[in-house]
């Protein structure tokens, strides 16, 4: 084995390492999510007469319908053993449903803000929410026209790639942002927590950061492979 090889192998394990890692915290995540929406916050219901129910959709989307998807879509070349086409399309096809789901999950904090009299794009976070949004919306439509359809001629697509990878990398900690700053807009809204709750939200919050780490090295690292 010569030494380019060597270092194929080893990056690849460490990639799949850390892959499995990523899983471990954005799985982690969902589950405390759901914890602090349904057991501390009524639950979740779009079409709820309870304002507070209808806003529960938004973080849950946001995140598990956003962001946890676009880290599956950005590991696909990892996690799924197929030939490079197949795992690109499916790299395309998640993202499209993180993107569908992400649109549910601004819908629903409209809607509550309609229902509550509340403005709109106030905040830090939600400035922030929606350029990401935008952006990743943009990289998407970018990333189907230059590498799928029609798809650009290989050199256009060779100069491409490493903005498109980047750019990805940096939209992930740009959506992890505005999670980490919506639990904090929502725990200053909510004012005095029970001590459970906030441990809830930290671990939370906490959980969601180290998802988008491992996301992050997972991709860096298989760029070696």
């Amino acid at each position: 084995m010569d030494v380019h090889e060597a270092h194929r192998v080893r990056y690849g394990k460490s990639a799949l390492r850390v892959t499995i890692l990523a899983h471990v915290f954005g799985t982690l995540a969902i589950i405390l999510l759901l914890v602090w929406l349904l057991h501390f916050r009524e639950g979740l219901d779009l079409d709820s007469d309870d304002p507070s129910r209808i806003f529960n959709v938004h973080p849950f989307l946001m995140f598990f319908g956003f962001i946890f998807l676009a880290g599956e879509a950005m590991m696909a070349y990892k996690t799924v053993g197929a030939e490079r086409k197949v795992q690109k399309y499916i790299h395309m096809f998640v993202h499209l449903v993180a993107i569908v789901l992400g649109i549910v999950g601004l819908h629903a904090v409209f809607k509550f803000h309609e229902k509550q009299g509340i403005s709109n794009l106030y905040s830090l976070h939600s400035w922030i929410g929606i350029g990401t949004f935008s952006l990743f919306c943009l990289q998407w439509l970018l990333g189907i026209s230059v590498f799928l359809f029609p798809g650009a001629p290989m050199e256009t697509r060779a100069r491409a790639a490493p903005w498109h990878v980047s750019g990805g990398r940096a939209l992930m900690f740009m959506a992890i942002c505005t999670a980490l700053t919506g639990l904090m807009e929502k725990v200053g809204y909510l004012g005095q927590l029970h001590h459970s709750e906030a441990r809830v939200i930290n671990f939370l919050g906490l959980s969601i950061l180290l998802f988008g780490i491992s996301v992050d090295l997972s991709v860096s690292l298989a760029r070696y492979i």
